[in-house]
């Protein structure tokens, strides 16, 4: 069912999870206003694609929100000194909560997502985390996102006044083929797309960076070449 159009935030990183839920979201009819983080990775080729990705799609504006995350560290994606995690195989994925985790990172980029929405008098905030094919991290279980929407709905003007936020989370249990085939239905180009955390300068995919291997197994299961693969 469509909503009417209105406007909604949609978390967007320049990969293939966000390219696909920023779809998702103007298929559902929302106005969408996209929000990016330059937040100290280890790499800012991803906001390049971020910014295409938000271009083709038409989105009402582009936010690029500078914060410091690396101040912090704790996390291989914001402290060249720690090393990438790489394996052979998808397979080879542990379960433990991995290095590649950024402290608090999607607490901190909800708190903005959350602070435009009311802004915008926007009710609505798209993110897309999975709980299925990810790589173990908290900030991405439904538990989370029930919590985090608790929180928005106590903490703003639009809460307390009757005006419930909610936090939509449309790839949350679906596979990394299923997202794929979902985005493809809605024409989503993952050529532009960048999932890889440890990125050649030019934006080649490393392959062997658990989100290089989930992505990849995505394509293998429904016998696609990933259009990415060689950019």
């Amino acid at each position: 069912m469509k909503h009417e159009s209105k406007p909604a935030v949609v978390l967007l990183s320049g990969g293939l999870d966000s390219a696909t839920c920023l779809a998702i979201c103007k298929d559902r009819g929302f106005t969408p206003f996209a929000i990016s983080f330059r937040y100290g990775q280890r790499h800012s080729i991803e906001l390049e694609r971020a910014s295409l990705i938000a271009e083709r799609a038409g989105v009402a504006k582009h936010a690029i929100i500078n914060i410091d995350l690396g101040a912090i560290g704790g996390s291989a994606l914001t402290d060249v000194n720690l090393a990438v995690p790489k394996h052979e195989l998808a397979s080879e994925i542990g379960t433990e909560i991995p290095l590649t985790y950024v402290p608090a990172r999607n607490t901190v980029f909800l708190s903005y997502a959350l602070g435009w929405a009311e802004v915008l008098g926007a009710l609505d905030i798209y993110i897309g985390v999975n709980a299925l094919d990810y790589s173990g991290y908290p900030d991405c279980r439904p538990e989370y996102i029930e919590a985090f929407e608790t929180m928005a709905n106590l903490a703003t003007k639009s809460g307390v006044e009757g005006k419930k936020i909610k936090i939509h989370t449309p790839l949350i249990q679906l596979s990394k083929s299923e997202i794929i085939q979902a985005g493809m239905k809605l024409g989503v180009d993952y050529g532009l797309t960048l999932s890889c955390y440890d990125p050649g300068e030019t934006g080649q995919a490393c392959g062997h960076c658990d989100s290089c291997l989930l992505r990849q197994r995505g394509f293998d299961q429904l016998g696609l070449a990933d259009p990415a693969r060689g950019k």
